[in-house]
């Protein structure tokens, strides 16, 4: 019983070690600093291929989220909504980018992406275009997320649904794990509305 319990502490101790490495390696290929101060210097193009300058979002507090399909965090939509239902009459917006970086979870169109977010979830906050959110083709929006918002032991992003939360300034706040679900980040958000 001793050697089998020796055995997987040793099998979880080195799947740790392994999923480090591999997030220093992806670290390392986003080592450029981004030199801006706000998520505001930012231009992005929406899911419809628009582009939109998070300028727009000044004054307002954000949840910018990496997103997928078909994640087993997927029923966070839902929560996310709700959270946007909330609080948008306050000035609260969430920013949703499609990644499909994660185990492939977010393979569809844009077109297809959109309309399983509206027909499944009811949807409405901002969807952007897909984009990556880690490596040297990371997208200088999340290059400026994961330098002012770091994660545990790397600061890369760990997987899909990872919340970034964003004063009225445009400045990184807080990073909330994927498996914190939206509406725990609630007291968070009203402190941030509050905020003056």
């Amino acid at each position: 019983m001793k050697h089998r319990k020796m055995i997987a502490i040793t099998l979880l101790l080195l799947a740790i070690v392994t999923s480090a490495a591999y997030w220093l390696v992806a670290d390392n290929e986003t080592e450029e600093k981004v030199m801006a101060v706000s998520v505001h210097e930012f231009k992005m193009k929406t899911i419809t291929g628009a582009e939109k300058s998070l300028g727009d979002y000044h004054g307002q507090v954000l949840i910018i989220v990496n997103v997928a399909s078909k994640c087993g965090f997927t029923k966070q939509y839902k929560g996310l909504q709700a959270l946007y239902d909330k609080y948008r009459e306050r000035g609260f917006v969430i920013l949703g980018f499609p990644c499909n970086q994660f185990g492939s979870q977010e393979p569809g169109s844009a077109q297809e992406i959109q309309q399983f977010c509206q027909a499944n979830f009811g949807v409405t906050f901002p969807l952007f275009e897909k984009i990556e959110v880690n490596g040297k083709n990371a997208a200088p929006l999340y290059r400026f997320l994961t330098q002012n918002a770091p994660g545990l032991i790397t600061d890369a992003v760990k997987w899909n649904f990872t919340k970034f939360l964003i004063d009225k300034n445009g400045k990184p706040v807080s990073r909330f794990a994927p498996q914190t679900e939206p509406d725990k980040i609630a007291p968070e958000i009203e402190k941030l509305l509050e905020a003056k």
